[in-house]
């Protein structure tokens, strides 16, 4: 069983910077794409950020520029750096991994974690 836990999340006026984390348990976590989702009120859930088990990263176009995945298979962790917050950014974020090699789609992601709430004031 592949368990995800997020934190990092909180309240940060507009402009500034969070680092949000999700540490992985089980002893897969190198083999497993994975990714950063969000999903605001009222919205579907969109794909924000994701890094394959190689390192190769991709990015939604909102995001790009400001935001960075990285990876630490040592630590079986996933890091999401947010920098130069919108308003627009604010929105639950979840941590997934998926067994493909990529994927920008929800519902490719086989593992989830319970998420952590990012608000962004004006």
């Amino acid at each position: 069983q592949v368990q995800l836990v997020e934190s990092g999340g909180g309240l940060v006026q507009a402009g500034g910077s969070l680092r949000l984390s999700c540490a992985v348990s089980g002893r897969s976590f190198s083999r497993y794409s994975m990714g950063w989702l969000r999903q605001a009120p009222g919205k579907e859930r969109e794909f924000v950020a994701g890094i394959s088990v190689s390192g190769s990263t991709d990015y939604a176009d909102s995001v790009k520029g400001r935001f960075t995945i990285s990876r630490d298979n040592a630590k079986n962790t996933v890091y999401l750096q947010m920098n130069s917050l919108k308003p627009e950014d604010t929105a639950n974020y979840y941590c997934a991994a998926t067994y493909l090699v990529f994927s920008a789609t929800p519902r490719e992601y086989d593992y989830w974690g319970q998420g952590t709430q990012v608000a962004v004031s004006a």
